[in-house]
C-alpha cells in the first residue's frame, strides 16, 4: 500500500493556498470595482468628456434651481383699508 502524504510524494507543490479573509475581501471589491467600471463605460470610447459634460450640465441645474423666484407672491403682503 502507498502512503499519501504531501511531504513524502511531492505534492506540496500542488496544494493551493488561499488567502487571508481580508485579503480575499479586498480582490473581490477591486474586482467588482473593476467590472463596475467597464460596464458604466462600454460603448464610451472618451469616459472623461462623459463625466465633464455630466458635472457641467449638474452645474447648470444647480444655477437654474439658484435663480429661480420663490414662491408665488414674493413675500408681499396686502393690506385692506
Amino acid at each position: 500500500m502507498g502512503l499519501c502524504l504531501p511531504c513524502l510524494g511531492g505534492a506540496a507543490d500542488d496544494v493551493v493556498e488561499t488567502p487571508d479573509p481580508e485579503m480575499r475581501r479586498q480582490q473581490l471589491a477591486e474586482a467588482a470595482e473593476k467590472r463596475q467600471m467597464e460596464a458604466a463605460s462600454r460603448g464610451i470610447k472618451n469616459i472623461l468628456s462623459v463625466e465633464e459634460k455630466r458635472r457641467k450640465l449638474e452645474e447648470m441645474e444647480r444655477r437654474l434651481e439658484s435663480s429661480r423666484p420663490g414662491p408665488e407672491g414674493g413675500g408681499l403682503r396686502w393690506q385692506v383699508g
